[in-house]
């Protein structure tokens, strides 16, 4: 907090520095200028880094060596200023909260305090939450936009051995991250934190989903012995261990929606054939389009609708995100090589 008092703001007075204050490990002072920074007036502010020679030369943050001031040059007009904004005294205070986003040990994804989201939630909601539907919906429109290619390229992928198609449909996770950052962080706008956290929300949502599964399947497999243990009926009549826990799995998780992108280890798996998710990814329903799915809570407890629909709508986003860029740099790379040597070798003939 800062104030600003009679002395403080003659018209003499061009600059104004609040005292020094702690935050995150950095000092930070607010900057005013009266008159105005560069605009006539009106009453500039700005949150400055104190510390700011021992910053980085460059980074993602706002604050950095180069520009460690970040605020508004036309932040109230000097009139509207004097009708109401300063008390009975002759001051003026203005109150600055500050948060310093680190990058998450677990990924590249920076997050934030839950109550500061909460407080960005309220003002950028419909801002963020229409940054991942613009994502998808250009996906989508993109996937599957040339009809007669879409099926020449569906007939490859049947004719490829399963080998080459599994190893196609995977990739790892930290050079999937690196890129949803590098697509989505846009530096200075004040929704990207809010973005990256809400991707890494989704995300956790992926992994913890795959690890449900997973868990499903093992004891699936657990009672599947014991049922082929102590069964005396005929080997005609027994449920192969093979088959079971598919039927198990699809009883336990039944509630769950179908993913798109599974976790194994350190990679983004398809969780079934390519072309079936492409498919799958054009024509289902956006996020508050259908029944939320009863998925495994993650710290829901104290969340609202709108955090909860948003992770869904990131999460989702994370799913195309990797769906896409295995279909164009992997799929259709693959594809247009082989239509390229099929070319060649006609021309041979």
């Amino acid at each position: 907090m800062s104030e600003i008092t009679k002395e403080d703001s003659e018209i003499c007075k061009k600059e104004i520095r609040s005292n020094v204050f702690e935050i995150g490990g950095h000092q930070w002072y607010i900057l005013f200028y009266p008159q105005g920074c560069e605009i006539c007036n009106h009453l500039s502010v700005f949150l400055c880094a104190a510390n700011h020679q021992k910053l980085l030369p460059d980074t993602l943050h706002k604050f950095y060596k180069r520009e460690h001031d970040w605020g508004w040059k036309n932040f109230i007009e000097l009139p509207t200023l004097l009708d109401g904004f300063i008390d009975d005294s002759g001051s003026l205070i203005i109150k600055a909260q500050v948060q310093v986003i680190r990058k998450s040990v677990n990924g590249p994804f920076p997050c934030l305090d839950s109550q500061y989201r909460k407080e960005l939630l309220r003002v950028y909601f419909k801002v963020v939450k229409q940054i991942f539907l613009r994502f998808m919906k250009e996906k989508r429109n993109k996937l599957m936009e040339d009809k007669t290619r879409w099926t020449s390229l569906c007939a490859f992928w049947l004719g490829m051995d399963q080998k080459p198609r599994r190893a196609m449909s995977r990739e790892k996770m930290d050079v999937i991250q690196k890129l949803v950052v590098k697509h989505f962080f846009i530096n200075k706008n004040v929704t990207s934190p809010l973005v990256m956290d809400f991707l890494f929300k989704g995300l956790n949502s992926l992994v913890l989903d795959t690890n449900k599964e997973k868990i499903i399947l093992t004891i699936s497999k657990q009672i599947v012995r014991l049922l082929k243990d102590d069964s005396d009926a005929s080997e005609n009549t027994l449920i192969t261990l093979e088959d079971e826990p598919k039927k198990e799995i699809a009883f336990a998780a039944k509630e769950l929606a179908v993913p798109i992108v599974s976790v194994d280890n350190d990679m983004f798996v398809l969780a079934d054939d390519a072309m079936l998710l492409l498919e799958k990814a054009v024509l289902e329903p956006f996020p508050d389009e259908r029944v939320p799915p009863n998925r495994m809570e993650v710290d829901y407890d104290e969340e609202s609708d709108d955090e909860k629909l948003l992770t869904e709508y990131a999460r989702h986003t994370l799913e195309v995100f990797v769906l896409d860029h295995i279909f164009c740099n992997k799929i259709e790379i693959a594809y247009k090589e082989a239509s390229e040597l099929k070319m060649h070798e006609e021309l041979i003939r």
